[in-house]
């Protein structure tokens, strides 16, 4: 076995990206319906008398099953191309940020402590929600629509950037959102698993040992669920398509947080937040694990 103390810096980040991307991947393939799920129902804002009951999703499983009735069943799988070629790299970089930064947040204490863990969360989900918000844009554009045909991700890219452009309008529309989603959920998420992690004993089985992480990692997931669904909604709405055609009615992250406050209530903020902890619960429990034993994998036999 080798002495993983002697790993250097760059061996041990490019360790942190494969694991981090393994995870990544892995997640996203499994989690994709629960993600097309949480968008439909987010971006849904006029009221239900207003539509048809067939154009209605009234919870999660109502969902699912119009959109099998609707569409069929490859579209649980709408949209997903743009995270798969986002979510590897989004996570290899999440993890290698997070990993790298924590030095810097540990502010005189000789080990991390919570602040040292939500902060360099923090850091990770801000800077990697820049690097995919182009990739979300497309990826809500195709889950919004509503026809059986699939339209390939290139297509709805062309689109975007001939009709909108690159900018905060075209396919960098709501990244203030999307930071603001990714950095509070990684703060949480972060903070509250390394933090758990560290105060719960390890166990020697290695049975009772996984079921503890996934108990973290789950746990985590959900809170933090809780604290950035608000930006969820306000980023859905933002890069999903407006109320009135050719009418922009969500702009920015807090103004459009507070339109969804003042015309739909408190609860609306919360639009999506079942098929979301559905997603991010087990899928937060997935991706730390993956990254955990991958991660560990390659220090032991490939350094």
């Amino acid at each position: 076995m080798s002495n993983t103390h002697d790993i250097s810096p760059a061996r041990r980040a490019a360790f942190q990206v494969l694991a981090g991307g393994s995870a990544g991947f892995l997640e996203v393939c499994i989690m994709q319906p629960l993600d097309v799920v949480k968008t439909r129902m987010q971006i849904q804002c006029t009221p239900a008398s207003a539509i048809s009951a067939e154009g209605t999703y009234t919870g999660v499983f109502d969902c699912f099953a119009k959109m099998y009735r609707q569409e069929g069943i490859a579209s649980y799988w709408k949209g997903l191309i743009p995270p798969i070629l986002a979510e590897t790299p989004k996570r290899a970089i999440k993890f290698l940020v997070f990993e790298q930064t924590k030095q810097f947040f540990q502010f005189g204490s000789p080990t991390p402590t919570p602040l040292t863990f939500s902060l360099a969360g923090l850091t990770a989900g801000t800077l990697e929600a820049i690097a995919v918000n182009p990739f979300e844009v497309v990826k809500v554009a195709q889950q919004a629509n509503r026809q059986k045909k699939m339209i390939s991700t290139f297509q709805v890219a062309r689109e975007i950037v001939n009709r909108d452009g690159f900018g905060l309008r075209g396919l960098n529309k709501g990244v203030t959102a999307t930071m603001g989603r990714n950095g509070l959920f990684n703060m949480v998420y972060f903070g509250f698993y390394h933090s758990v992690k560290n105060v719960v004993p390890e166990s020697k089985d290695s049975t009772w040992e996984f079921l503890r992480k996934v108990t973290i990692g789950f746990t985590a997931g959900t809170l933090a669920c809780f604290f950035n669904i608000p930006f969820d909604v306000a980023k859905s709405r933002i890069q999903g398509p407006q109320p009135v055609p050719n009418q922009i009615k969500y702009r920015g992250t807090l103004s459009s947080i507070a339109i969804v406050y003042r015309e739909e209530g408190f609860r609306a903020l919360y639009k999506g937040l079942v098929p979301k902890i559905m997603r991010l619960g087990p899928g937060g429990a997935i991706m730390l694990l993956v990254f955990d034993y991958a991660y560990e994998y390659l220090l032991l036999n490939h350094s």
